[in-house]
């Protein structure tokens, strides 16, 4: 298992590409919950999204010979951007698997940074057979989105940053997914702070890791339309073990919770968010008591939201 000080190193390794995203607070969201909430902006983060972070790390600590092959990942959308803009910063070729139904904003940023992609059907079976061929045809150097240390160690430092400008929480929230953002974030939070909650949170149609850590067995993801895409998927064997060992609760939003709380977020604080940013706010909407009285963390996730798509323009 990685430790505190892979994320120290991450942090170091990838301290001059990223952004130090600001914690924002809200007085509407702290009168409404009773509590203080900090919101750590990784919407704001390069290629908007906190995956630069891991994508980052795993490109910048490979040697020169094995970077000169390339990178190749499956991702639907954050984590292919940050492969291929990581790749593109050092001047490396990139490969990306995207599933046919990834949102276009995302396949056209990607394009955007000179990766070429591969497209699949939209099953974690699928991307992960394409994967395979694509870095047995060229050679690349296999990325995996979240079942990766280095990508973890990466995802960790948004956490760092977070308990360094706010280190009196009482509780840290991130949404999870493939489970590396909540991985890192609670290898670094019960390094800083043994005694801190940690919430992972999902959506109620997609919590595969909710029922895989209560039943002590990964779960496969169920076949789910949910809002927040970039949650459509499973926790890996690496990010299960990681969120096992640091006793991470997984909370569950409903779609409606989902998106109230990104509607709030737009109107409020004046911020684009994606739908898989706001699962821990919608998490808060429907259990008001668990912020009150509470000092309460928030790592977002992205803010690639297709502007013209949702404005209907």
């Amino acid at each position: 298992m990685i430790t505190f000080q892979d994320v120290l190193a991450a942090h170091d390794r990838i301290r001059p590409f990223i952004h130090r995203t600001p914690v924002a607070t809200s007085r509407y969201f702290d009168d409404r919950f009773g509590g203080a909430l900090f919101i750590k902006c990784e919407h704001f983060q390069k290629v908007g999204a906190f995956k630069a972070r891991g994508a980052c790390n795993a490109v910048r600590i490979l040697d020169d010979a094995m970077a000169a092959r390339g990178v190749a990942t499956h991702s639907s959308g954050n984590h292919a951007q940050a492969v291929a803009w990581s790749a593109r910063h050092r001047g490396i070729p990139s490969w990306i698997v995207m599933p046919t139904n990834a949102p276009d904003v995302k396949k056209a940023a990607v394009r955007g940074y000179g990766a070429t992609i591969v497209e699949c059907e939209p099953t974690l079976a699928a991307r992960e057979a394409a994967l395979a061929d694509v870095v047995e045809r060229t050679g690349a150097h296999a990325i995996h989105p979240y079942n990766d240390d280095r990508v973890i160690a990466g995802q960790g430092t948004a956490a760092l940053e977070l308990l360094e400008d706010v280190p009196d929480l009482d509780i840290i929230m991130a949404p999870v997914g493939g489970g590396g953002l909540m991985s890192g974030t609670a290898i670094t939070a019960r390094a800083m702070r043994a005694d801190i909650e940690l919430i992972g949170a999902e959506p109620a149609s997609a919590d595969d890791a909710r029922r895989s850590l209560a039943t002590g067995i990964l779960q496969p993801p169920p076949a789910t339309a949910t809002i927040a895409d970039g949650l459509r998927t499973a926790l890996g064997e690496r990010t299960f073990d990681v969120l096992r060992s640091t006793d991470v609760r997984i909370l569950t939003a409903t779609e409606e919770s989902i998106r109230e709380a990104q509607y709030l977020v737009m109107e409020r604080m004046k911020m684009v968010v994606e739908p898989s940013a706001t699962v821990t706010l919608g998490i808060l909407l429907e259990n008001p008591a668990l912020a009150r009285g509470k000092r309460i963390g928030i790592v977002t996730t992205g803010g690639n939201v297709d502007i013209r798509k949702a404005m209907h323009f």
